[in-house]
């Protein structure tokens, strides 16, 4: 089954640019079979499908509910969740790396980085956690080994390292606008019809085949040396975030400890 494995929507992510049922009907006419919608800190995206697209139209794709968290210390991770899990925490950036493991793990779920060596603060190794301890890929699942929002040299790097550490390798699009649709896929040895047939794939270490081609009409791709700028800026906007939801994150961890 062919999916895209980092897909943003409108509905979700206050950069996303496409409606979701826009990107599903992309998706199936370009041949996929499924995508997963990883919207920034936010399961919106997938909540307005659950509600107004799901078991009406669209009925042969699989769609399925993951997020990109912004860690305080470790970039941007995907995480996967099993489908009847719900933690609001991870709505609430801003949690250092080693607890968002953690409470991924000890809830059933699967996690590994996105666009793993891309841009300073936004991904795992150009952070200094992962500096004073590489070893933490041995803590994640799976790795994002391409994107098409990334350079060749940042793919083949997360590629390289995936395959040190004998983690599965995902492609995702990254998608934000319309264009970008379909320039990234993972290709799953066995059907896939649910979070936990997703996760049981990538527990089982099933081989999986990802791959694509290169969007070049990202912001950074427009403003050249200026997004330099633009990425400190997102550094402190993402501080800054997560020192405000400090409070509610302290709350939700109490109930997912109770949960535990």
């Amino acid at each position: 089954m062919k999916f895209d494995m980092h897909c943003h929507t409108k509905e979700g992510s206050i950069d996303g640019k496409v409606p979701i049922e826009e990107y599903i009907t992309e998706l199936e006419r370009l041949g996929y079979q499924g995508m997963l919608i990883t919207d920034h800190n936010s399961y919106n995206g997938y909540r307005w499908w659950k509600k107004n697209i799901k078991d009406k139209t669209h009925k042969d794709f699989v769609v399925l509910k993951g997020i990109e968290y912004d860690t305080i210390d470790a970039g941007h991770i995907l995480v996967i969740m099993p489908e009847g899990v719900k933690l609001k925490i991870l709505e609430l950036r801003g949690l250092p790396v080693n607890m968002l493991i953690e409470i991924v793990h000890k809830n059933g779920g699967i996690l590994g980085p996105a666009h793993p060596c891309g841009e300073k603060y936004l991904s795992l190794t150009n952070t200094k956690r992962y500096r004073k301890n590489p070893e933490i890929i041995t803590e994640f699942d799976f790795m994002e080994t391409f994107n098409s929002c990334e350079s060749p040299v940042s793919n083949a790097a997360a590629a390289k390292m995936a395959s040190n550490y004998e983690l599965p390798g995902f492609g995702g699009s990254d998608t934000h606008k319309f264009e970008c649709i379909g320039t990234a896929y993972t290709q799953f040895p066995v059907p896939i019809t649910c979070e936990s047939d997703l996760i049981a794939c990538v527990m089982k270490e099933k081989k999986l085949e990802c791959g694509g081609s290169y969007y070049r009409g990202t912001t950074k791709e427009k403003i050249g040396k200026a997004n330099s700028i633009l990425v400190q800026s997102f550094w402190v906007y993402n501080k800054t975030a997560g020192i405000l939801r400090h409070h509610k994150r302290k709350k939700e961890m109490s109930a997912v400890n109770k949960i535990g």
